[in-house]
């Protein structure tokens, strides 16, 4: 445990999870005082919430939002403030998938709205409540190192004509990340960027077997799936505090998905 880091407050949404409990543990072993946001799922969160506990955190405690909603987003916030007595990280994890693969050409509005509607326009406005907070509180001296982690993905530069919606969520994700780190460098908060590749999680379960497939073949050149807790390392490693000279920085966790080789 970092002394330096024990105590803050995170709050990482979709907390209960896949990419978000595997974060959450990782912050717990830090120090971290956490809540861990769901939209459905209390049990999966109150057991993050145990094992977080157990791993080091001080508190850990689930708060219900549909993140998608930004008077949910700004409520939880609140709720986040008045639980906790701060907020120096935010990790934007929540995330869906299109509930049914289409064909570029086919994509509906219906799945256009739900999957933008929480992957990005949910995403921008918590992110606006919660660094207005942050702001507030690093002046009032309450916060000395205020951060916000963005989760995207490597939808966000691999073009997936199957989740033309999802791609573009992503996309626009990364974009966020940069206006946001611009607008908040000269206030002292850092904002980043960390872009999973292929992760196995319930999300990616009815894709494995072609993915399997495809990894054994030399799609990823380490060689294997990525795991939550390979994200989470990642996160942890920006809230470590290590990285205090860096902002819009983008950490590819990917297994080397990214690298065009000849």
């Amino acid at each position: 445990m970092d002394s330096n880091r024990a105590g803050r407050v995170g709050l990482v949404t979709g907390g209960g999870r896949g990419i978000g409990r595997g974060i959450c543990l990782e912050l717990a072993r830090l120090g971290l005082n956490l809540v861990v946001n769901y939209r459905a799922d209390q049990s999966a969160a109150e057991q993050t919430c145990r094992d977080a506990l157990e791993l080091g955190s001080p508190r850990a405690l689930a708060i219900e939002a549909d993140v998608s909603d930004p008077a949910q987003g700004r409520r939880l916030v609140a709720q986040t403030l008045a639980a906790m007595g701060g907020l120096d990280l935010l990790v934007n994890n929540a995330g869906v998938a299109p509930n049914e693969r289409r064909d570029v050409l086919e994509t509906t509005p219906e799945s256009w709205d739900h999957v933008l509607g929480v992957n990005l326009r949910g995403v921008f406005f918590l992110t606006q409540a919660a660094a207005s907070a942050m702001v507030e509180l690093r002046a009032r001296g309450l916060s000395d190192d205020p951060q916000i982690v963005f989760i995207t993905s490597i939808s966000s530069t691999f073009a997936s004509v199957s989740r033309a919606e999802y791609c573009i969520a992503k996309a626009g994700l990364s974009m966020a990340a940069q206006v946001f780190a611009a607008r908040l460098a000269g206030e002292g908060v850092a904002v980043h960027e960390v872009r999973p590749g292929l992760i196995e999680t319930d999300m990616t379960r009815p894709v494995k077997e072609a993915y399997d497939a495809r990894i054994a073949a030399g799609l990823v050149p380490m060689g294997r799936w990525g795991t939550p807790r390979d994200v989470g390392r990642a996160v942890a490693a920006i809230a470590s505090g290590h990285l205090a000279y860096a902002t819009g920085s983008v950490l590819e966790i990917d297994g080397g998905l990214h690298l065009r080789t000849l």
